[in-house]
Formats: structure tokens, sequence, C-alpha cells
């Protein structure tokens, strides 16, 4: 069923995220004493006393910034239009300031239901000062600490008391926040697919437009995302969960601590997803570090597709050296699917899905146990282990990816490992997918 929701808006660096973090019960925005660490829409499914809501953190809401500031304050006006009830935080340390009154506004005009959040209250000498905020015009203020949860509870009592009633079961969205699922069941069917890659390259173009919506921010800053944000939508092949993460750079150019845990989160983001869309600028070519992105990914066991972006900008000759580069700086992809898209406009995108359903496929796919041991065979006869080492038999322990157990003589060499991985991958028919080999040595 449709949940409500619950959206935490008000001007940057009053514990928005914080707060967003205490309801939840875990850390899943990234927190920084700094502002516009937040920017763009992460939504989390929560519970109060039995009663489920979606919780939207947003990023901080200023009117009439700069045009980056502009587009993350319109997240902010979309997640209030949406919402049933809208958390206004405010910082009672410092009372009242001309944002917070803009902010103020602006919801009173909404006609939304709003319960302002004074936040920094850690103590009850701190309570007096949340009076001030009586004159926002929106009620009286709920005094809370976000950092140690204080009058967390009660102000969850409130939230839940404006909540509409439930819906009656039947209706299912076709998009789900992540952690949406209504049990784990159907979170385990969610296929998941991660969009990767440099900053400024595309990504989240490219996100809100595989999900029709725009979710998240975009702009020419590298760097705007900050977050992993992810949302499920309906494909003919299934449900598949697209998870946009932030810009990756070499840990040598990461000098603060909220590009630090952006790239945490993606590095995540990577470890937990069934494939990865690799996102490279094809005006700039395979860099370096999409070089090592890629062994990231590979490394995972993630199956990769490629993808070169900003592939209508080019001409002929150069396409030409990007589709070389690609061939000899990613060659120890295999046979990773390579696709020519534009996110901003949508061209050559309808061949992502059909490259995901393959990926997919083989990523579980499962071998009989007498198809492994006749190739492996077959790899022995064409060339033996040195060394008098000898695969003795062969059988598939698990899928997600495919893994094979080999019971061996004695130790066999990495290079030979290497090729009968790609035996494997070449008898088997598993395209690109990464395997595992797991050796085991059979004592006499």
């Amino acid at each position: 069923m449709a949940l409500p929701i619950v959206a935490v808006v008000g001007r940057p660096n009053v514990g928005k995220s914080t707060l967003f973090n205490r309801i939840i019960g875990r850390r899943e925005a990234i927190v920084e004493e700094k502002p516009g660490v937040t920017r763009d829409r992460k939504a989390l499914e929560a519970e109060w006393r039995g009663r489920r809501f979606l919780l939207v953190d947003t990023g901080g809401w200023l009117p009439g910034g700069s045009p980056l500031d502009e587009k993350v304050s319109r997240q902010s006006e979309r997640a209030v239009r949406e919402a049933a009830v809208v958390l206004l935080v405010v910082d009672t340390t410092v009372g009242i300031v001309e944002e917070d009154a803009r902010v103020a506004e602006l919801l009173r005009r909404s006609g939304a239901t709003v319960l302002v959040v004074a936040n920094k209250v850690d103590d009850e000498k701190r309570e007096p000062a949340i009076w001030e905020f009586v004159a926002l015009g929106l009620g009286a203020p709920w005094p809370v600490s976000a950092l140690h949860g204080r009058g967390t509870g009660d102000l969850l009592d409130e939230v839940v008391r404006h909540l509409p009633a439930p819906e009656p079961a039947g209706g299912e969205a076709s998009e789900k926040p992540a952690g949406s699922s209504a049990g784990g069941d159907e979170a385990a069917r969610v296929f998941s697919v991660a969009i990767v890659g440099r900053p400024n390259v595309g990504k989240s173009t490219l996100f809100n437009r595989l999900i029709g919506d725009e979710r998240a921010v975009v702009h020419d800053l590298p760097g705007t995302t900050r977050d992993t944000i992810d949302t499920v939508v309906e494909t003919p092949d299934g449900p598949v969960r697209f998870v946009d993460t932030a810009g990756m750079r070499r840990r040598a150019r990461i000098d603060e601590g909220t590009e630090y845990y952006s790239l945490v989160r993606a590095l995540q983001a990577i470890d937990r997803s069934d494939v990865a869309l690799l996102v490279i600028d094809a005006t700039e070519g395979v860099t370096h570090q999409d070089q090592r992105l890629a062994e990231r990914i590979d490394a995972a066991g993630c199956p990769i597709v490629v993808l070169l972006n900003k592939w209508e900008t080019l001409d002929a000759e150069r396409r030409e050296e990007v589709l070389a580069e690609v061939g000899h700086k990613l060659r120890f992809l295999g046979e990773a699917p390579v696709l020519k898209i534009s996110a901003k406009t949508g061209k050559g995108v309808h061949r992502l899905l059909p490259a995901l359903a393959g990926a997919i496929e083989d990523y579980h796919r499962r071998i009989p146990t007498r198809k492994v041991n006749e190739v492996i065979r077959a790899a022995q006869a064409a060339q033996p282990a040195p060394h008098g080492a000898r695969v003795l038999y062969a059988t598939q322990g698990a899928v997600d990816p495919p893994t094979f157990t080999l019971f061996a003589n004695r130790e066999l060499p990495a290079s030979y490992l290497r090729y009968l991985e790609r035996k494997l991958r070449e008898g088997c028919d598993l395209g690109s997918t990464p395997l595992k080999l797991r050796v085991r040595r059979r004592t006499s």
C-alpha cells in the first residue's frame, strides 16, 4: 500500500540529516558540520508505534540563491507538495534568521501540515529559547535534540497523529524509494544496478532518465551528488533498483570529510549491487581514473556495462579513437557490453535494459556439474597445468555471481586459474559476468 510521506525541510546546517538518521535508526544520510552537504532528496521507510511512513531528507532550502541552490530548493518544494506532514527544522542555538522566515512563509502559503522542530535543545536550560519560533506563524515548536535523541519520541507521536488513515492493500506503486519493500522476500528479488563514474560525467542525468523522474539534482558543477539515492522501477524483466552514486575521484584528491563519506557510500553501493553501469565521458575518453574504477568494480565481483555518454557530440574520427581506448585500456573487462548513449537526450538509452537483462541472466545462471567437468577436462587436455597439478573434480557451488569449486591434487598457479576461468566463461556461455574460482587441495 502507498505510504504517507513525512518531509524534513529547513535552511542548510540546522540538523535535518541528523534528525533523519535519528528517526530511521541508522546513519543513512551523510552528516557534517557545514552547510550544503545534502543536495538530493533521500527517502527511506520509517516506523513509529506500528505506523509506517516514508521519511524524506532534503537539501538546505535557500530560495533565491545560486542556480545550484535553486535546484536543491525545488527538490525541497516538491517534497513539501508530496508530504502528509512537513518537519521544519530550525536551530535553537541561533534563533530565527532570514532564511527561516522565508521558508516558513512558503510553507504557510503551501497549506501543508507543518511541525516546527526546534533542534539542538540538548537540555532543559535551552527549552525557553524555543518560543522565539512561534513568530514563524506555524504553531508551537517541538523541542528536540536530534544528536542525542531527546524529545524525538514526543515529536513522532505528533507526526503519527497527523498521518492519514492507512489505505487498504491492493494498489502497488511502480516506483519505491530504497528500503520501502513490504517484506524481505520482495527486497531480495529486486535486482540492483549502481550508476558509477567520475564526477560530472552525467550519472545523475542518466539516473533521472532511467526512473522517469527528477529525483537527483543535476548541475554542471562536479560533485553535485553527495550521497547515494535509489529508486525501484518496474521493467519488462521485473523490478530493478537504480542507484545513483557520488562521483569518485582518486583518494589523493579527496580533501574533505563529506567527499570521503560520499566515496565510502559509492563503494558500498557497488558491493551491494548486481550490475554496475560505468559511465564514461566520451568527450574525454577513457581516463586513468576510469580504469581504476573499472578495476575496483571488477574486484567486487560485479558485472559491468560500459556507457559512453555524450556520444552524439563526437565526430567519426574521435569515435574510433574512443572505441580503441576502450578496447585497450578496459581489455581486462573481457566481453563487457559497451553502449553509446546520450543521457541528456535519451538517445541509445533504450538499449540499456536489454543489456541488463543479459547480465542478470548470466549472473543467476547455474551450470550442470557434468557440463562444468566437461569444460575443465577439455581445458586441461588442451593445456595441462605446470608441475603435475591437475583439477580432479569441479562443481558450481553458488550463483550471484557463478562460483565454482575446483578440487585439485596440488596448488594451481594464478595464471592457470585465469586460463580455466576464461575457458569456463567460453564453454558455459557466461558472457561478461564475473566468475569466482575456489580451489580446494584434495589430500591423499
